[in-house]
């Protein structure tokens, strides 16, 4: 695990999306580390979608930028296409979609990619399918969609669930309270502050500013170990 710090924040940020250039011109700011999760085979495709009645970009960087977009973060998988793995029923597919999305992106960064976020709303995980990529792929970590709301690490790193959703539509200011609560904690164990999203959700309702915000408060703490998903899980 981290350092000798007790405190550790990383950030995790899903579909490999355009719009993670701005945002990584805000952790490279404030000091900050994420891991991004991303579908190989949808690099350098455009699209679009609707999120709350606003149309949003949706366009995949394009894979011979891979490696400069994200220097000095962290590459992971997302799966080749982004299937929701629990109703894929053959396991070679679900390996298949796990395991090619991290060769291939290991090719495009340079380094071995070995974590992964699962992709898809709902329920996107479950046991069967963790034990398959535990079993079959270079994969260490796999996190989940499930916040937590503290920050305990957890023994299972094949459904690692996160602190928190980065916009939250119902309590938006929640972020801001557990960001205050975890600068303020003074542990005798180890916490994880984990938060989690897509960058394409600040453009929904323009909250740019906010979650810059977030980061300045979170950021340039001397307790604090700020790292990728790799750095702060393994």
């Amino acid at each position: 695990m981290f350092s000798s710090k007790l405190k550790a924040v990383t950030f995790s940020y899903d579909d490999g999306v355009t719009q993670d250039k701005r945002l990584i011109e805000i952790f490279n700011k404030y000091g900050l580390k994420a891991t991004f999760n991303i579908n190989s085979c949808l690099l350098g495709k455009p699209n679009t979608l609707v999120r709350g009645g606003v149309t949003v970009d949706h366009n995949k960087n394009r894979p011979e930028d891979v490696r400069a977009i994200y220097s000095g973060h962290e590459v992971a998988a997302h799966t080749l296409t982004h299937p929701t793995l629990p109703t894929v029923l053959d396991d070679g597919e679900v390996i298949r979609q796990v395991e090619e999305d991290r060769l291939n992106l290991s090719d495009l960064v340079g380094y071995e990619v070995v974590g992964m976020a699962y992709p898809g709303g709902g329920v996107n995980n479950n046991e069967r399918v963790a034990d398959l990529i535990r079993k079959n792929t270079g994969i260490k970590y796999a996190r989940t969609i499930t916040s937590t709301y503290n920050y305990d690490p957890q023994t299972n790193l094949y459904r690692f669930n996160p602190t928190v959703f980065h916009v939250m539509e119902n309590r938006k200011e929640r972020l801001m309270e557990l960001a205050e609560e975890f600068v303020n904690l003074r542990p005798d164990t180890p916490k994880i502050f984990y938060i989690w999203g897509h960058a394409y959700e600040f453009d929904i309702a323009d909250t740019w500013d906010y979650f810059e915000e977030f980061c300045k408060i979170i950021s340039g703490h001397d307790d604090i170990f700020y790292g990728t998903n790799k750095e702060v899980l393994l």
